[in-house]
């Protein structure tokens, strides 16, 4: 597998190495007088702290805030964070070095200890951690047990030999473990910091360890950051003010991206896409990314309990239509949960995607009446989403399609971005809009999300089968006997239908020109405000 075998280069080699990854601004390069920058997130983030986050609001300002052991550079390869070197002789064990300048905003040291506190804490029952599970999914020994209440928060596989040593035991050899450390839910943050309010992530309580402070924040208004002074690479950080304008509107934030009050957005209207090549070439950017947009069924209550409904409701999305007149910036039609760019991937066909649409349509059909639905007793359901002017496009041309070919009668609901959270937390939803941007470059980064005791499992999804192939995979030695268990999962999926597949992501996003630094090609689109620079313009 050509991304273990890099890792595992990295376990031997990065001890001879000492990189960075921060802004890197060639020879000769005149820089603009006022490096302040304004970049667009798609919600009001629900939580700053790393154990509390949900979704990409929170974590691209998470990232500015707070550093793990290891970043990704612009190809998304892992180079060191906190930590200098690691090695492992046998894959489960795992050791880290930590770089003896590493300071919190306070200016004392960040350590190994800070380490093995707030990956206790991620785990630990009391924090509530939406992400617990992810400890979990690395194999740190332990972790599930503690998430299930049955081992102590201490019995975690994470120990500090000193002050600058990280060890950690995994419950089964893991070659690519280095790089699930990047993931903002292994951040540390400081014991005496959390400890010392509850409202310690508000501006001038929050001391994290990242490249910037938080210096101020107007809900639902913006963020504001500036130089962390004490951050171990500061000499290199080139911005001296980052501010997040939260719009879920991708029009409102294109219009002012248009006026020059945005120097980057998350997003933009697809329907936009022609004009805004036509009108601004050279800053619309559309990447393939480590993602996946696709609906969830409630599997356990209403109608959608039934797999014949959702596999119905599923073969009548043209997803050959979306991607190329509904969406038409180079998205691919979604024929399984894993994207075709993941590493480690080779996607079996699926037999939908050698059917015409016309005959999904009449199986579809089928598998409805047999249900017990048809003209004299049509099937009726909600299709949640949070708002957004691309959601809601999708989501009424999904409701079009059920009606044509179904006769579906469907009732379109948005909710901002906190409620909508809460809506599928509590699984208070028919159908519900999700997707899913890779952590780490993997196929198990997706299919995991379904196995019956993870808590990102918002369908419920319960199938013995699929758990048991995707435990099988994590103990596979070779990336070919791994990739046949990753296949029959997706057949699994496809069968059962807990959810619906709609198309691969593409990093749909607008940057100003004289914006340099910003890393379109991460697959999974890490970036970090510190590797940016503004030039003379």
């Amino acid at each position: 597998m050509k991304h273990s075998v890099s890792v595992t280069c990295c376990a031997l080699l990065v001890s001879s190495i000492s990189l960075s990854y921060a802004a890197e601004v060639p020879s000769g390069t005149v820089l603009a007088e006022k490096q302040e920058l304004v970049r667009h997130i798609k919600d009001e983030p629900a939580s700053l702290d790393p154990a509390k986050a949900v979704g990409l609001p929170e974590i691209q300002v998470i990232r500015d805030l707070f550093e793990g052991l290891v970043n990704q550079n612009e190809k998304g390869e892992i180079v060191p964070g906190v930590a200098t070197q690691w090695k492992s002789n046998d894959n489960r064990i795992w050791t880290f070095t930590l770089r003896d300048n590493a300071k919190w905003a306070d200016g004392t040291p960040v350590t190994a200890q800070d380490f093995v506190y707030s990956w206790q804490r991620l785990v630990d029952p009391k924090t509530l951690s939406p992400f617990a599970w992810f400890a979990a999914l690395a194999g740190i020994n332990n972790a599930q047990a503690i998430i299930d209440g049955k081992a102590a928060p201490d019995q975690l596989g994470v120990t500090a030999v000193d002050a600058h040593t990280l060890k950690i035991q995994l419950d089964k050899p893991l070659p690519w473990f280095v790089n699930l450390t990047a993931n903002f839910a292994l951040f540390p943050v400081q014991k005496a910091n959390v400890e010392s309010s509850k409202e310690w992530t508000k501006p001038g309580n929050l001391i994290g360890n990242g490249a910037y402070v938080l210096k101020e924040r107007v809900v639902n208004e913006k963020l504001v950051v500036v130089p962390n002074t004490h951050y171990w690479d500061n000499a290199k950080t080139v911005l001296q003010k980052v501010t997040f304008l939260p719009i879920n509107q991708e029009s409102a934030a294109t219009k002012r991206y248009l006026a020059g009050d945005i120097d980057i957005t998350e997003s933009f209207p697809k329907n936009m896409y022609q004009k805004l090549l036509k009108d601004i070439p050279g800053q619309v950017y559309t990447p393939p990314q480590l993602g996946t947009y696709y609906y969830t069924f409630n599997t356990q209550k209403g109608p959608t309990a039934d797999q014949r409904v959702r596999l119905a409701l599923s073969m009548t999305i043209d997803r050959r239509l979306m991607t190329e007149k509904v969406l038409g910036t180079g998205e691919k039609p979604a024929w399984h949960f894993t994207p075709d760019v993941t590493a480690g991937f080779t996607p079996e066909p699926s037999p939908f995607e050698q059917m015409s649409q016309e005959e999904l349509n009449a199986q579809a059909k089928t598998l409805l009446s047999a249900a017990g639905y048809g003209p004299q007793k049509p099937l009726k359901l909600t299709l949640l989403y949070n708002t957004s002017e691309n959601h809601q496009k999708i989501a009424i041309a999904v409701a079009s399609m059920w009606k044509k070919n179904l006769g579906v009668d469907v009732k379109l609901q948005n909710q901002e971005w906190k409620t909508y959270i809460d809506s599928r937390n509590t699984g208070n939803f028919d159908v519900i809009r999700a997707s899913w941007v890779g952590d780490y470059n993997e196929p198990s980064t997706f299919l995991t999300l379904l196995t019956s005791t993870h808590s990102g499992n918002i369908s419920r999804f319960n199938n013995p089968a699929y758990d048991k192939v995707l435990a099988q995979a994590s103990t596979e030695n070779t990336v070919k006997a791994r990739n046949a268990d990753y296949n029959a999962a997706e057949k699994i999926l496809m069968e059962q239908a807990p959810i619906a597949p709609i198309y691969q992501y593409t990093n749909g996003r607008l940057i100003k020109p004289w914006l340099k630094g910003y890393p379109i090609n991460n697959p999974e689109d890490v970036a970090y405000s510190r590797t940016m620079y503004i030039v003379k313009h």
